[in-house]
């Protein structure tokens, strides 16, 4: 199924008023959280919160993930009890570094008996994690770990690495193509991290702009003001589409069935480009279908 990963905002799993607010919200996904934005002392109310949020349901078509403590944490245990028992689209896990890291995360999942529909998604925000994107991405091949893609976090990876967080990323980029690359390969998905200057309205549009260019689904926010300008950035445009149709029918017309390349309006189109085209198409269509649901 292709659903659209545009905007996924996270949202304290701690702040009741803001779990229930969500539920309006125009974001593709939404990620409740249990790290960062959750003090020590309120965790165990945090997921409390975030449990019975999940059965009272009243999301429609967003994709509900929960963010987890670390592996190497206290809460961690609880938070996959929790989770398993809830059951949302998938569970979000800060610094997943190695194979070993997957196979303790699948392997707990199952223990607890979380349905097969709970995915896992790492975060890749260490220098360990980025120089063996590709070997995790390949671990997750195997359906026991449940991986379905990455969030890259260069908050994190800017702290352990001391490369410096400037506007365009520069630094960067190759750690980004990198992780792209890695999750292509292996038929995984992967979103951009925060862009944590809210009352900079330009620099994030020039963020989302270059996250969607640079090939990543879509990008996690920190406020819902970002969302609109989000989902605006990587929504494909209406005449990407109408091409992208209008290529699809080209293609299906019975002189055109066994042809590998084609003339169209003056190009040259090659099969290549009828296999883009349906993505795109598809992605057009899953979100017209979010704005029914």
């Amino acid at each position: 199924m292709t659903r659209p990963r545009r905007s996924h905002l996270f949202m304290p799993g701690s702040n009741p008023r803001a779990l229930e607010k969500a539920r309006n919200l125009a974001a593709d996904g939404l990620i409740l959280d249990l790290e960062d934005s959750v003090a020590p002392d309120a965790k165990a109310a945090a997921r409390d919160g975030i449990a019975a949020a999940i059965a009272a349901k009243g999301f429609g078509r967003r994709e509900i993930l929960i963010r987890t403590n670390g592996l190497d944490t206290p809460w961690w245990a609880d938070d996959a009890a929790m989770a398993a028992k809830a059951s949302p689209d998938g569970i979000l896990v800060p610094k997943v570094s190695s194979i070993e890291d997957l196979d303790t995360i699948g392997l707990r999942l199952t223990e607890l008996g979380a349905a097969p529909t709970v995915k896992v998604w790492a975060m890749i925000e260490t220098a360990r994690a980025v120089l063996h994107a590709e070997e995790l991405a390949e671990a997750g091949r195997d359906p026991s770990r449940r991986l379905s893609g990455f969030v890259f976090g260069p908050n994190d990876i800017s702290r352990e690495t001391r490369i410096r967080m400037l506007p365009g990323r520069a630094a960067m980029i190759p750690m980004i193509t990198h992780c792209i690359l890695a999750t292509r390969a292996h038929g995984l998905e992967i979103l951009d991290g925060p862009y944590s200057d809210i009352a900079n309205s330009d620099g994030f549009a020039t963020e989302c702009a270059q996250g969607r260019d640079l090939g990543f689904d879509g990008k996690t926010l920190i406020h819902p003001s970002q969302i609109d300008a989000c989902n605006a950035i990587f929504t494909p445009p209406e005449e990407e589409v109408a091409r992208a149709r209008k290529i699809i029918a080209a293609f299906e017309l019975p002189e055109n069935a066994s042809r590998g390349a084609i003339r169209l309006d003056g190009a040259m189109v090659e099969r290549l480009h009828a296999d883009m085209a349906r993505r795109t198409i598809a992605i057009a269509d899953a979100i017209a279908a979010m704005g029914k649901g």
